[in-house]
């Protein structure tokens, strides 16, 4: 073999070398949860009709996580959908949640009026920064997160979410 041919077959290993290692590190992070992810599974938050909201027991389902306030329009107006979404999927698995960007009182006037079959939290003004540790940088509302089975955030929607957008949702996540 010939030094021309043998600086070839040596960087043909060594690129092969380095791409087995890229592609078992990159495997292993992403098997991780980020920091935000393991600290949302650690949560406890107070249910406006008393008790607690555990996010732990709730690992290992996929599941929609949406932030949400009485004071804002297009919150109010998403909750029937997600409401429907969660009686339509949760034979499948999924769970909704909603955490309320509000007081407890707003919050239990609302839900009297219009109630819904999925857990509500009182996140407070802490589910601002809350929401955005998952990417929200503006804060705004609605802000709707979507978890896989393992506890990771897939997707991601700033804005009123649509019937589609779930639908592509449950396709994609399972």
């Amino acid at each position: 073999m010939n030094r021309r041919q043998w600086l070839a077959t040596g960087g043909v290993a060594v690129a092969a070398a380095a791409g087995g290692a890229g592609w078992a590190w990159w495997r292993g992070q992403s098997g991780r949860l980020s920091e935000a992810e393991q600290a949302l599974w650690a949560l406890r938050f107070e249910q406006p009709a008393g008790g607690e909201l555990a996010m732990a027991p709730l690992l290992g389902r996929p599941m929609v996580l949406n932030f949400w306030a009485t004071w804002c329009a297009p919150c109010v107006k998403e909750m029937p959908l997600l409401d429907a979404f969660q009686r339509q999927h949760q034979a499948k698995g999924w769970q909704v949640v909603g955490l309320a960007v509000d007081g407890p009182t707003p919050v239990r006037e609302f839900l009297a009026k219009l109630p819904v079959g999925f857990p509500i939290g009182l996140a407070g003004f802490n589910g601002v920064d809350l929401a955005r540790s998952f990417g929200n940088a503006s804060g705004g509302l609605p802000f709707s997160v979507v978890f896989d089975r393992r506890g990771a955030a897939v997707f991601r929607k700033l804005g009123i979410v649509t019937e589609q957008e779930l639908s592509d949702w449950v396709a994609k996540v399972g």
